[in-house]
Formats: C-alpha cells, structure tokens, sequence
C-alpha cells in the first residue's frame, strides 16, 4: 500500500501479468473464466461512514465470497496496526481470518479494494495455483482479481495529487488498467463507468491503449504498415537461415519445420499462450487455451 509515498508507475511487471492471464486459462480452462463475465458491482461492495464497521466489512467480504465462488468459506475481518493493506491466514478453512490495516477505519470506501486482493488469495490457494516468489505470487493475485471482475474496485483505489497519495496492490496504476482493458475486450464491458478516481480513469485509458497494442502485432492482419514491413525482412532473414529465428525485441519467433515450410510463433493476444502457425499466407488461427480466433498473414 503506497500512503502519501511515491507511486510505481509504466509496465516493469508485464511480463508476470501476462503469465498470470496464461495461468488462469490453463488452470481455470476458457468455460471457468466465461461464468465471471458479469463484475462485482459497485453498490454490492458499497460502503458509506454510517454503515457498521465490523458489519460492513462483513457483508463485503461475503459479497466477494459469493462473487469468487467460495460458498463454504467465512471470512472473519478484523483491523490492526501494520504496513501492508492486509493480510490473510492461509488455513485450511472453512474460516479464514482477514486483518485490515487500521487505516481502513476511516477510509471505508476502499475496504472492498483491500478484500477483494486478500479474498483472491484464498480462491487461488484452494485452487493451488501459486508462482514461485512473494512478489510474483502477488501479481498473480492482483491479475486474477482484476481479470476475474474485481479488480477495477484496486485502481479506483489509486489516487494521486501534489499533496498525497494512495495505490492499493502490486501493480501500477497502468498494469491495473492493462489488465482490466483485456477483460473488457473479453466480455464487451466498460468498467470506466464505475471509477470515483479521475486517476483510475486516466491509468485505464492508458492501459487500454497498451491492451490494444497485443492485437496490432505481426503477423496478426491488424499489425500496421511498420509492423507488416519489419515481419516481412525478418522472414525473408529466417527463410535464408532456414534455422530457429528469434527476432529481437518482437514478440514472434520463426523456426523450421523438417522440410516442411517454416512457421512462426507469437503469443495469442487474449491469452498469451503461444500460437505456432505454418508460414503461407493468408491463415485463421484458433487458440487452443481460449479458443480466440486470428486473422494471420503469415
């Protein structure tokens, strides 16, 4: 929790985002993902100054349950002293214990925030879905609420002006965006609507803009005319070298295939999974993970 500190902000984790999306699929499967298409909504996980505070955070805390898919677990939520937003006890359950930090005591609008992190915690340890390292562990959190229709309650925790500032999670303002925008292009969904935070507002128009960027990529046919040219001379390079092709600092690779043509692989733009498709042309591709289809000229 960054309070009054400075802020993170671009895309140094991106590369852990994208995996985390992988993850997901391959863990949850394309059927899983498509029942979270509807996100928690903003008056389920309100909270105003004259609501109860252990109440309120309980009826959060279920509703985030309810929304995960959690029906036998209670989240017990109390507040204390400490550095971090929150934290959860791992146990085996049906109860787990979720401490917030005290300073949620008067900034209740963002106890949903705080929960929504903590509760994804649990449903990834029960799924037994984890990276190695606390800090990829983390981001894998954070993508997977925001990925799973919580999340955008974490950027519209973020606020920022000359005097202070607050960001709730492991991902900057624009990572949160990012990810949110990839759900939206999923689920035809504009969660822009819901933000209190100008800045939330700004971090998602931004992250939108890096979220369109994965689907302009050669040898997609959205790719625009630099990307086209660029593909073409480094295919030509490949079909000389007739070896594998790694092409610096693009997202495709070549490599041959026996005496057969050379194909070339580039990770899927909803997913991230890696799609390897014979060079000839004109080719329809279907991701196998998320079952997205490409337009491809290969």
């Amino acid at each position: 929790m960054a309070n009054g500190g400075p802020v993170e902000h671009g895309y140094p984790h991106l590369d852990t985002v994208r995996a985390s999306i992988t993850a997901l699929y391959k863990r949850l499967s394309y059927d899983t993902i498509q029942t979270f298409a509807t996100s928690v909504a903003p008056v389920d996980v309100a909270f105003c100054d004259t609501d109860d505070l252990h109440l309120g955070a309980q009826r959060v805390a279920r509703e985030l349950v309810r929304h995960y898919r959690l029906p036998d677990a209670r989240m017990i939520v109390g507040f204390r002293e400490m550095t971090h937003a929150a934290h959860v006890e791992l146990a085996a359950g049906p109860e787990y214990f979720v401490e917030l930090n005290d300073r949620f005591r008067t900034h209740r609008r963002d106890i949903g925030a705080a929960l929504a992190h903590e509760v994804m915690h649990v449903y990834l340890h029960r799924l037994g879905l984890s990276f190695p390292g606390n800090r990829e562990n983390e981001i894998l959190t954070d993508t997977a609420a925001t990925y799973l229709g919580a999340g955008w309650l974490l950027l519209d925790a973020f606020r920022e002006d000359a005097a202070s500032s607050q960001k709730l999670g492991y991902l900057t303002p624009e990572e949160f965006g990012y990810v949110l925008a990839k759900r939206a292009q999923l689920f035809a969904e504009d969660p822009s609507v819901w933000f209190t935070s100008a800045q939330a507002y700004s971090a998602y128009a931004e992250g939108s803009v890096r979220a369109r960027r994965d689907e302009q990529q050669p040898p997609l046919t959205a790719a625009g005319w630099a990307g086209r040219r660029r593909y073409a001379r480094d295919r030509r390079h490949a079909q000389d070298l007739r070896s594998a092709s790694p092409v610096s600092g693009m997202p495709y690779m070549f490599t041959p295939d026996g005496r057969g043509p050379l194909r070339v692989s580039f990770p899927c733009p909803t997913c991230h999974q890696r799609i390897r498709v014979p060079v000839r042309g004109r080719v329809r591709a279907r991701c196998g993970l998320c079952r997205t289809v490409l337009e491809c000229d290969t």
